[in-house]
């Protein structure tokens, strides 16, 4: 993995988060994770478009299952 960024940010792994799965809805992201993810944004909004402004709680979440692969899964079966 990269190293953090000046916010301390992994841009690296971020980007691909944001390319695999930036047309995830945060609705369903919220079914995973609980309605505190991404506060303050419509369920209607896409990851791609919010994900340089996730709070740390929220990103931390999103990286842990992408770095362990469960993310793809997870995603998945929120949606269906």
């Amino acid at each position: 993995m990269s190293k953090p960024g000046l916010d301390n940010r992994h841009h690296n792994q971020d980007g691909e988060i944001g390319q695999k799965h930036g047309a995830v809805l945060i609705g369903t992201l919220r079914k995973i994770y609980g309605q505190s993810f991404a506060a303050g944004y419509p369920a209607t909004e896409k990851l791609s478009d919010i994900l340089a402004n996730l709070n740390e709680t929220s990103l931390s979440q999103l990286r842990r299952d992408y770095k362990t692969g469960h993310l793809d899964h997870k995603v998945t079966n929120a949606s269906s």
